[in-house]
């Protein structure tokens, strides 16, 4: 008895020991992987993706059993090989936001009972109480994207007439009536968030209950957040996760912040800015809210993600400190409508149902990640994935957008999931 005692008691006190801690950094030798078998591959696969003009450069990082085991940059913030791709890049992380961003908070707000997943969305968002199409929706169908929302709305058609920007939203200086800043020189009134809200709240909602991603819900959930916590959107998630985690560079708006970090350049904007996009968000929705929003935004380096991706896959739970409840983490990183063939988690997105009997060509992400495993990719470049059955975080960073959207190589040659499949193929080697 008291040595069945002592045995659990040693296995809690190992675990609680494992989840507290903070990431280190490790040679794969150290977890029993051969270092030179994944350097060989990852070597390959970034220089394949860089002579094919997936992207200029790239990094990555990949923790496995609480320790940094690999973190390599490769290549140029541009092609014309000046500035080298460095370890502490700050990175436009795209639809990545979406994770890193407002779901940290409704997470929490869902463990303090201030939100329901199964009660209708209209109960916080008022406007929408009078919308026939939209009125019961839930709020686990929009992070589910089960809703039947249109995927976008670009609200670039408002201020754009002829290719000019209208003086009605916008204006070079900043004022009280316009104090959002969108780029240099670019500011934006205040109005228009109303705007984006009201457009949205009129906009056409399926009939058919099926799998259909939507971003336009992420750009409501920064107010929502506000509403319900009575401080700034972003205020509370740095006192509340990131400044907790030590997440230093994960923010919005970096060009005020003073980083000495360098910003990797996302496009070469002919339509909208005319210039050059750095430091200010790529995707226009989010840069016509003032550069703050739930769909895009966010900025921060490989270290800083992997921090928050790890406390996720610890349930919770990083350094000793725990951010969110277990129970909460099991819901929203769980396949929610697979009935559906809707294989997205709460907010997460999750492997393709079946992923496990795809090829590398076919699958999302790579075919050995776990039915657990979560994450997110971001629209420049940018992917975030975990994978708690294998104790795995796997953070790719890259600026594919640039010279222009148009280069898709990374998804052509299958860059992440080939990546991805390195880690797992030499998991299987060490035995």
């Amino acid at each position: 008895m008291f040595k069945t005692l002592f045995f659990i008691l040693s296995c809690f006190l190992l675990t609680t020991t494992f989840i507290s801690a903070q990431l280190q950094y490790a040679t794969p030798e150290e977890i029993g992987l051969n270092s030179n078998y994944i350097q060989r591959k990852i070597d390959s696969i970034m220089t394949l993706g860089i002579k094919e003009n997936a992207f200029p450069g790239a990094q990555l990082l990949v923790a496995k059993n609480n320790k940094i085991i690999f973190h390599q940059a490769y290549g140029y913030h541009t092609y014309d090989s000046i500035q080298k791709v460095a370890l502490n890049d700050i990175y436009d992380l795209a639809s990545v936001t979406k994770i890193i961003g407002p779901l940290p908070a409704l997470m929490k707000l869902y463990d303090e009972g201030k939100l329901d997943l199964d009660v209708p969305f209209s109960t916080y968002w008022k406007s929408w109480k009078h919308r026939k199409d939209k009125k019961n929706i839930t709020l686990r169908e929009l992070l589910a994207h089960q809703s039947g929302l249109q995927p976008y709305i670009v609200f670039l058609n408002e201020v754009l007439k002829n290719g000019k920007l209208k003086r009605r939203f916008i204006r070079e200086k900043s004022s009280k009536r316009f104090p959002l800043q969108v780029y240099k020189n670019i500011f934006i009134t205040k109005r228009f968030k109303k705007k984006v809200f009201r457009k949205i709240k009129k906009s056409e909602v399926s009939d058919d209950k099926i799998y259909k991603y939507s971003g336009l819900a992420s750009l409501i959930y920064p107010q929502l957040i506000e509403n319900i916590t009575g401080e700034s959107y972003t205020t509370y998630l740095q006192k509340n996760f990131y400044r907790p985690l030590g997440c230093n560079t994960l923010d919005y708006l970096p060009m005020s912040e003073g980083f000495k970090n360098s910003i990797v350049p996302t496009e070469k904007d002919s339509l909208f800015r005319k210039t050059l996009t750095k430091g200010w968000v790529h995707d226009e929705n989010a840069a016509l809210l003032g550069g703050i929003s739930g769909n895009a935004g966010l900025f921060g380096t490989a270290t800083d993600l992997a921090k928050l991706m790890q406390m996720y896959m610890q349930k919770g739970i990083y350094d000793g400190k725990r951010y969110i409840k277990e129970t909460t983490l099991n819901e929203f990183t769980k396949i929610q409508y697979p009935k559906n063939n809707n294989r997205r988690g709460l907010g997460f997105d999750k492997p393709l149902i079946g992923n496990d009997t795809l090829t590398v060509k076919e699958a999302y992400p790579a075919p050995e990640v776990s039915t657990q495993s979560f994450g997110h990719a971001g629209y420049t470049g940018t992917f975030v994935w975990a994978d708690p059955k294998n104790e795995m975080v796997f953070i790719f960073l890259s600026n594919r957008v640039y010279p222009t959207r148009k280069h898709r190589n990374i998804y052509n040659l299958n860059i992440r999931p080939a990546l991805q499949q390195v880690f797992y193929t030499v998991s299987k080697l060490k035995n």
